[in-house]
């Protein structure tokens, strides 16, 4: 794993020291408390890895020009508001392994500085001149919103469905990487066939990208995990390895899974129990196997293109997101 994060990070250490300040120099809100709140979640560890994909597709369509960086940042913008509005809603106290805004600042000022990046990604958008690329952003901006609200409403339920988790995930994940690779085919005023090869790799990512994380929150420690173990279960949100695991767990099992599922306050041990049982159900197997059939499309999606290092370079994020930590 490190040896793939070290070839892909050197092979875009460039655009990513730019994206950086473009993150920066595209920010400029008018108050010193919205720069604060937005420089809080925006430069607090984020990969970067949306922008750079719509960098990426932008250049395996053969773009030319000098507005990828800029525009990028409109992915990192939307995704940061996300990630204000989700910490609150989920009452979450750490996010990458720092105290989320809304513990600092407060809720009303996280939700409007969410507000305010949302707005600015679409004002960016809009600078594009090409409405194909605003209807994608507005489209991402509607279609997260539903799914986070389809999480609130599943919140709890412990007879969500394998397939009501891929649409809660299609929509508050997938849709910004589909976004993200789709736009940069439009920056390039790519061929038809160009852009959806694109908009699929996104898609199939974007999924297999929310899988692999479900997974670490009963792999991972805290540290590597940058927020508590456990705290999807107890936010009440049930992930594919549970799902998988309660349909297939006999009667006792089921129901001591289920026990320890709405006790928000399960202890260590009580944890512990609850990870083994899912390694005897086959729900971490079958997570991470579903993760591998999403890369493979991905990586199959854009098999069309000629060879190149920047095709080279999304297989290896293809790749790359299935054995990364955090």
């Amino acid at each position: 794993m490190k040896n793939l994060k070290e070839k892909i990070l050197i092979q875009v250490k460039d655009d990513l020291a730019q994206i950086e300040t473009a993150l920066s120099n595209n920010l400029d809100p008018y108050l010193d408390l919205v720069s604060k709140v937005a420089r809080h979640i925006l430069f607090g560890g984020g990969k970067r890895l949306r922008p750079l994909l719509m960098v990426l597709s932008a250049r395996i369509c053969g773009y030319q020009g000098n507005d990828d960086i800029s525009f990028s940042t409109i992915f990192e913008y939307l995704h940061a508001a996300t990630l204000l509005h989700d910490d609150l809603v989920d009452e979450a106290s750490l996010r990458r392994g720092r105290p989320v805004a809304h513990s600092i600042w407060g809720n009303p000022t996280a939700v409007l500085v969410g507000d305010f990046l949302l707005a600015r990604s679409l004002t960016l958008a809009a600078k594009t001149n090409r409405p194909n690329i605003i209807g994608i952003i507005a489209g991402i901006t509607e279609n997260m919103s539903q799914g986070e609200i389809e999480q609130l409403w599943l919140k709890g339920n412990l007879d969500i469905t394998e397939a009501e988790y891929l649409e809660v995930i299609l929509r508050k994940t997938a849709v910004l990487f589909q976004g993200a690779c789709r736009s940069g085919a439009i920056l390039a005023d790519a061929p038809e066939n160009e852009e959806n090869a694109l908009s699929e790799y996104g898609r199939h990512l974007g999924l297999a990208f929310q899988m692999a994380d479900d997974l670490l929150d009963y792999i991972a420690d805290t540290k590597s995990l940058g927020k508590a173990v456990g705290a999807d279960l107890k936010e009440g949100k049930l992930t594919l390895p549970v799902i998988y695991s309660l349909k297939g767990a006999i009667a006792a099992d089921r129901e001591k899974i289920r026990r320890i599922i709405q006790n928000s306050d399960f202890s260590v041990n009580e944890f512990e129990m609850l990870v083994k049982m899912l390694y005897q159900y086959g729900g971490i197997d079958y997570t991470r196997r579903e993760a591998v059939r999403h890369v493979e499309k991905a990586k199959e999606a854009i098999s069309i293109f000629t060879p190149s290092p920047q095709r080279d370079l999304l297989m290896d994020i293809a790749d790359y997101s299935l054995i990364r930590k955090n």
